[in-house]
Protein backbone atom coordinates (compact mmCIF):
# COMPACT_ATOMS: atom_id res chain seq x y z
CA UNK A 1 0.00 0.00 0.00
CA UNK A 2 1.62 3.32 -0.84
CA UNK A 3 0.50 4.84 2.27
CA UNK A 4 2.78 2.99 4.47
CA UNK A 5 5.43 3.09 1.45
CA UNK A 6 8.75 4.55 2.46
CA UNK A 7 10.29 4.22 -0.73
CA UNK A 8 13.01 7.13 -1.71
CA UNK A 9 12.85 7.65 2.27
CA UNK A 10 16.17 7.34 4.37
CA UNK A 11 15.77 6.67 8.17
CA UNK A 12 18.68 6.71 11.01
CA UNK A 13 18.50 3.99 13.83
CA UNK A 14 20.56 4.80 16.75
CA UNK A 15 21.85 1.78 18.87
CA UNK A 16 21.03 -0.46 15.82
CA UNK A 17 23.45 -3.26 15.50
CA UNK A 18 21.68 -5.64 17.55
CA UNK A 19 18.40 -5.99 18.96
CA UNK A 20 15.50 -4.15 18.63
CA UNK A 21 17.42 -1.67 16.43
CA UNK A 22 18.50 -3.72 14.21
CA UNK A 23 15.21 -5.19 13.23
CA UNK A 24 13.44 -2.44 13.12
CA UNK A 25 16.39 -1.34 10.03
CA UNK A 26 15.58 -4.71 8.66
CA UNK A 27 11.74 -3.86 8.72
CA UNK A 28 12.53 -0.39 7.40
CA UNK A 29 14.40 -1.97 4.68
CA UNK A 30 11.75 -4.10 3.66
CA UNK A 31 9.27 -0.92 3.31
CA UNK A 32 11.17 0.45 0.87
CA UNK A 33 13.39 2.89 3.07
CA UNK A 34 17.44 3.22 2.97
CA UNK A 35 18.91 2.92 6.49
CA UNK A 36 22.09 4.06 8.29
CA UNK A 37 22.91 2.36 11.06
CA UNK A 38 24.01 3.75 14.26
CA UNK A 39 26.18 2.75 17.46
CA UNK A 40 29.68 3.59 18.67
CA UNK A 41 31.63 0.07 17.62
CA UNK A 42 32.49 0.52 14.25
CA UNK A 43 33.14 -3.38 13.80
CA UNK A 44 29.81 -4.06 14.91
CA UNK A 45 27.98 -1.99 12.96
CA UNK A 46 30.14 -2.95 9.45
CA UNK A 47 28.77 -7.00 10.74
CA UNK A 48 25.25 -5.80 11.78
CA UNK A 49 25.41 -3.76 7.71
CA UNK A 50 26.44 -6.35 5.49
CA UNK A 51 23.55 -8.27 6.24
CA UNK A 52 21.27 -5.46 5.21
CA UNK A 53 20.89 -4.72 1.26
CA UNK A 54 22.29 -1.17 0.98
CA UNK A 55 22.54 -0.25 4.72
CA UNK A 56 25.02 2.56 5.54
CA UNK A 57 26.99 3.04 8.73
CA UNK A 58 27.46 6.32 10.78
CA UNK A 59 29.67 5.55 13.95
CA UNK A 60 28.87 8.24 17.06
CA UNK A 61 28.22 7.96 20.56
CA UNK A 62 24.92 9.21 20.96
CA UNK A 63 25.37 10.81 24.46
CA UNK A 64 27.83 13.31 23.03
CA UNK A 65 26.15 16.32 22.23
CA UNK A 66 29.15 17.92 19.95
CA UNK A 67 30.00 13.95 18.20
CA UNK A 68 26.22 14.02 17.37
CA UNK A 69 26.33 17.22 15.69
CA UNK A 70 29.56 16.88 13.85
CA UNK A 71 28.25 13.61 12.47
CA UNK A 72 24.60 14.28 11.68
CA UNK A 73 25.37 17.42 9.92
CA UNK A 74 28.73 16.02 8.00
CA UNK A 75 25.94 13.03 6.63
CA UNK A 76 23.86 15.67 5.78
CA UNK A 77 25.64 17.45 3.77
CA UNK A 78 27.78 14.52 2.11
CA UNK A 79 25.27 12.05 1.55
CA UNK A 80 21.86 13.93 1.33
CA UNK A 81 18.86 14.04 4.13
CA UNK A 82 17.81 12.16 6.87
CA UNK A 83 13.57 11.47 6.70
CA UNK A 84 13.17 9.56 9.65
CA UNK A 85 15.41 9.45 13.05
CA UNK A 86 14.56 6.71 15.04
CA UNK A 87 15.74 6.85 18.88
CA UNK A 88 16.63 3.49 19.86
CA UNK A 89 20.07 3.80 21.96
CA UNK A 90 19.64 2.44 25.56
CA UNK A 91 21.02 0.98 28.68
CA UNK A 92 19.29 -0.80 31.71
CA UNK A 93 21.33 -1.80 34.81
CA UNK A 94 18.99 -3.45 37.95
CA UNK A 95 19.69 -2.69 41.18
CA UNK A 96 17.24 -1.89 44.24
CA UNK A 97 16.94 1.43 44.63
CA UNK A 98 18.63 2.16 47.83
CA UNK A 99 21.58 0.52 46.50
CA UNK A 100 21.76 1.94 42.99
CA UNK A 101 25.47 3.39 41.51
CA UNK A 102 25.27 6.94 41.74
CA UNK A 103 27.16 6.27 38.39
CA UNK A 104 25.41 3.63 36.98
CA UNK A 105 21.92 6.12 37.04
CA UNK A 106 24.38 9.21 35.49
CA UNK A 107 25.21 6.88 32.04
CA UNK A 108 21.31 5.64 32.24
CA UNK A 109 20.17 9.37 32.04
CA UNK A 110 22.98 10.36 29.38
CA UNK A 111 22.23 6.80 27.19
CA UNK A 112 18.34 6.20 27.82
CA UNK A 113 17.38 10.35 27.48
CA UNK A 114 20.03 12.91 26.83
CA UNK A 115 20.53 11.09 23.74
CA UNK A 116 17.37 11.21 22.23
CA UNK A 117 17.46 15.02 22.90
CA UNK A 118 21.02 15.38 21.67
CA UNK A 119 19.93 13.10 18.46
CA UNK A 120 16.58 14.35 17.90
CA UNK A 121 17.81 18.27 17.77
CA UNK A 122 20.79 17.67 15.28
CA UNK A 123 18.58 15.88 12.85
CA UNK A 124 15.52 17.97 13.60
CA UNK A 125 17.34 21.23 12.55
CA UNK A 126 17.30 19.68 8.82
CA UNK A 127 14.27 18.61 9.16
CA UNK A 128 12.88 21.85 9.95
CA UNK A 129 14.14 23.64 7.19
CA UNK A 130 12.73 20.95 4.69
CA UNK A 131 9.51 21.20 6.88
CA UNK A 132 8.94 17.15 6.61
CA UNK A 133 10.55 14.74 8.78
CA UNK A 134 9.60 11.68 11.14
CA UNK A 135 11.15 10.97 14.58
CA UNK A 136 10.06 7.61 16.83
CA UNK A 137 11.68 7.82 20.18
CA UNK A 138 11.89 4.33 21.94
CA UNK A 139 10.18 4.38 25.00
CA UNK A 140 8.97 1.59 27.21
CA UNK A 141 6.61 -0.07 29.13
CA UNK A 142 7.98 1.09 31.87
CA UNK A 143 7.24 4.71 30.60
CA UNK A 144 3.89 4.16 32.34
CA UNK A 145 4.93 1.21 34.83
CA UNK A 146 7.04 0.43 37.58
CA UNK A 147 8.83 -2.37 38.60
CA UNK A 148 11.07 -3.02 41.70
CA UNK A 149 14.82 -2.78 41.31
CA UNK A 150 14.60 -0.35 38.00
CA UNK A 151 13.42 3.01 39.03
CA UNK A 152 16.09 5.22 37.58
CA UNK A 153 15.35 3.48 34.11
CA UNK A 154 11.57 3.84 34.66
CA UNK A 155 12.79 7.63 34.90
CA UNK A 156 14.43 7.61 31.80
CA UNK A 157 11.45 6.12 30.05
CA UNK A 158 9.33 7.96 31.68
CA UNK A 159 11.13 11.25 30.21
CA UNK A 160 11.19 9.98 26.68
CA UNK A 161 7.82 9.45 26.79
CA UNK A 162 7.42 13.37 27.60
CA UNK A 163 10.04 14.73 25.40
CA UNK A 164 8.82 13.11 22.95
CA UNK A 165 5.20 15.21 23.50
CA UNK A 166 7.35 18.39 23.76
CA UNK A 167 9.43 17.40 20.34
CA UNK A 168 5.79 17.17 19.12
CA UNK A 169 4.76 20.50 20.84
CA UNK A 170 8.09 22.40 19.56
CA UNK A 171 7.67 21.10 15.96
CA UNK A 172 4.73 20.24 14.65
CA UNK A 173 4.39 23.48 12.99
CA UNK A 174 7.28 22.93 11.09
CA UNK A 175 5.67 19.60 9.55
CA UNK A 176 7.60 16.96 12.07
CA UNK A 177 5.34 13.93 13.08
CA UNK A 178 7.32 13.21 16.65
CA UNK A 179 6.29 9.76 18.11
CA UNK A 180 7.09 7.54 20.59
CA UNK A 181 6.90 3.28 20.58
CA UNK A 182 7.11 1.77 24.18
CA UNK A 183 7.39 -2.09 23.64
CA UNK A 184 6.74 -4.53 26.92
CA UNK A 185 8.87 -7.10 27.44
CA UNK A 186 10.48 -8.51 24.44
CA UNK A 187 13.01 -11.25 23.86
CA UNK A 188 16.36 -8.84 23.22
CA UNK A 189 20.05 -9.17 24.35
CA UNK A 190 18.70 -5.95 26.54
CA UNK A 191 16.39 -8.71 28.58
CA UNK A 192 19.23 -12.16 28.29
CA UNK A 193 18.80 -11.99 32.13
CA UNK A 194 15.45 -12.26 32.50
CA UNK A 195 14.32 -14.38 29.85
CA UNK A 196 16.87 -16.94 31.24
CA UNK A 197 15.01 -16.91 34.60
CA UNK A 198 12.13 -18.94 34.62
CA UNK A 199 10.07 -17.73 37.60
CA UNK A 200 10.24 -14.11 35.64
CA UNK A 201 9.20 -15.91 32.65
CA UNK A 202 6.28 -17.55 34.12
CA UNK A 203 5.77 -14.31 35.99
CA UNK A 204 5.26 -12.32 32.33
CA UNK A 205 3.34 -15.01 30.58
CA UNK A 206 1.13 -14.65 33.82
CA UNK A 207 1.11 -11.06 33.70
CA UNK A 208 0.16 -10.45 30.26
CA UNK A 209 -2.56 -10.97 28.67
CA UNK A 210 -1.30 -12.32 25.17
CA UNK A 211 0.61 -14.74 27.93
CA UNK A 212 3.98 -14.49 25.93
CA UNK A 213 7.37 -12.65 25.75
CA UNK A 214 7.23 -10.27 22.47
CA UNK A 215 9.75 -10.73 19.65
CA UNK A 216 11.85 -7.80 18.07
CA UNK A 217 9.94 -8.53 14.61
CA UNK A 218 6.33 -7.81 15.88
CA UNK A 219 7.30 -3.80 16.48
CA UNK A 220 8.35 -3.29 13.02
CA UNK A 221 4.67 -2.89 12.11
CA UNK A 222 4.18 -0.20 14.66
CA UNK A 223 7.53 1.50 13.05
CA UNK A 224 6.86 1.50 9.51
CA UNK A 225 3.55 3.53 10.45
CA UNK A 226 4.71 5.97 12.42
CA UNK A 227 7.30 6.45 9.98
CA UNK A 228 5.06 6.50 6.70
CA UNK A 229 2.63 9.35 5.43
CA UNK A 230 -0.43 6.83 6.91
CA UNK A 231 0.91 8.40 10.18
CA UNK A 232 1.13 12.41 9.11
CA UNK A 233 -1.66 13.57 11.86
CA UNK A 234 -0.35 11.88 14.76
CA UNK A 235 1.95 13.62 16.68
CA UNK A 236 3.10 13.18 20.69
CA UNK A 237 1.67 9.84 20.79
CA UNK A 238 3.09 6.54 22.55
CA UNK A 239 2.44 3.55 20.73
CA UNK A 240 2.34 0.44 23.57
CA UNK A 241 3.31 -2.54 21.71
CA UNK A 242 3.17 -5.08 24.80
CA UNK A 243 0.49 -7.75 24.43
CA UNK A 244 -1.76 -6.33 26.22
CA UNK A 245 0.03 -5.46 30.11
CA UNK A 246 -0.20 -1.56 30.54
CA UNK A 247 -4.29 -2.48 29.85
CA UNK A 248 -4.65 -5.39 32.70
CA UNK A 249 -4.45 -5.40 36.40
Amino acid sequence: MELFSLKGKRALITGSSQGIGFALAKGLVAAGAEVVLNGRDAGKLAAAAAQIAGAKTLAFDATDHDAVRAAVDGFEADVGPIDILVNNAGMQHRTALEDFPADAFERLLQTNIASVFHVGQAVARHMIVRKAGKIINIASVQTALARPGIAPYTATKGAVGNLTKGMATDWAKHGLQCNAIAPGYFDTPLNAALVADKDFSAWLEKRTPAGRWGNVEELVGACVFLSSAASSFVNGHILYVDGGITASL
